[in-house]
């Protein structure tokens, strides 16, 4: 759990910056889930020199974590210990050139497919399908309807924990299936994506085809966190899961979404530990049915919230 007196000591050892730094601050409604506890220190930078800043003076001890829109993301019920910094407006810039994407960190992947609709640069179409943010597409190589961000990435840019701006080329980024090889702890802050020339009727014909097909097969009116477990090689995770009879399975507040069974749902009064030991509880079920342990795509973070002894 969070110390609120822990807390004003953190405050004390901070370095000064331009955007917003605050306190105990509740996460769950930032979160799709909208489950989870406080970040301890939640930091919004003004720009990429604020946060660079930031990071310099920031005391090597503290933690750091970094968050986006919270679109595949799970915060434990005890919240987030350290500084939690969170990308907005002044990262999310677009701009089109020829067939190319210049995007900020924290711009919506649709947002950046509807740029590419409007100026003609087609190839982008995917990102319509995909929930989060450049940021985090980058980070997790992110994939939706046949492409993965790493098939169209040309470079990108990351601060280092030492405030320090690298800049990268694809094949720097070291993407693989829903893995990144640059550091944990490196914050995207842009990236440079190519298209292809293509018309704006044919780019937003095949938007609508992504968009139908997503609210047909998928909850996306749910309080969900997207696909929670990564395909093992050969196979899907939602076919395993479905074999192992877990569609439709609840935990508390929480369950495996009937209309697609790689998607776990707050249904209401879901905590944070509901979900991540329902989706512990499918892995061991789809273990014990096939032989084949399911690894999270769903990015897990904080701590767990102490029990109530009292």
């Amino acid at each position: 759990m969070i110390d609120a007196a822990a807390t004003v000591r953190e405050f004390d050892r901070l370095p000064a910056v331009r955007g917003t730094l605050r306190g105990n601050v509740p996460l769950a409604r930032m979160l799709w889930f909208r489950v989870g506890g406080p970040a301890e220190v939640l930091f919004e930078p003004a720009d990429r020199e604020d946060l660079a800043r930031f990071l310099e003076a920031l005391p090597p001890d503290m933690a750091v974590t970094v968050i986006g829109v919270g679109s595949n993301l799970l915060v434990r019920d005890g919240g987030i210990p350290g500084v939690t910094i969170r990308l907005g407006r002044p990262f999310s810039t677009i701009a089109c050139s020829g067939t190319q994407i210049r995007a900020g960190g924290a711009a919506m992947d649709v947002s950046v497919a509807r740029e590419g609709r409007d100026a003609g640069i087609a190839g982008l179409e995917f990102l319509s399908g995909i929930p989060g943010t450049i940021g985090g597409a980058l980070r997790m190589n992110a994939g939706a309807y046949g492409r993965e961000i790493g098939d169209v990435v040309v470079s990108a840019e990351a601060i280092d924990r030492a405030g320090e701006t690298h800049r990268l080329d694809a094949a720097a980024l070291g993407l693989g299936y829903r893995t990144c090889a640059v550091p944990e702890g490196w914050i995207f802050v842009e990236a440079v994506l190519r298209g292809e020339p293509g018309t704006r009727a044919a780019i937003a014909a095949r938007m609508a085809e992504i968009s139908g097909a997503r609210n047909q097969d998928q909850p996306v009116r749910e309080r969900t966190g997207g696909s929670t477990f990564r395909n093992p090689t050969g196979r899907s995770a939602w076919e395993l899961i479905e074999e192992a009879g877990c569609r439709g399975l609840t935990r508390g507040g929480a369950q495996v979404s009937p209309l697609h069974c790689n998607f776990l749902i707050n249904t209401g009064g879901a905590t944070a530990a509901d979900l991540e030991d329902l989706g512990e509880e499918v892995r061991a079920k789809v273990e014990a049915a096939t032989g084949i342990r399911l690894e999270w795509e769903i990015r897990r973070v904080g701590v767990a919230r102490e029990p109530d002894r009292g």
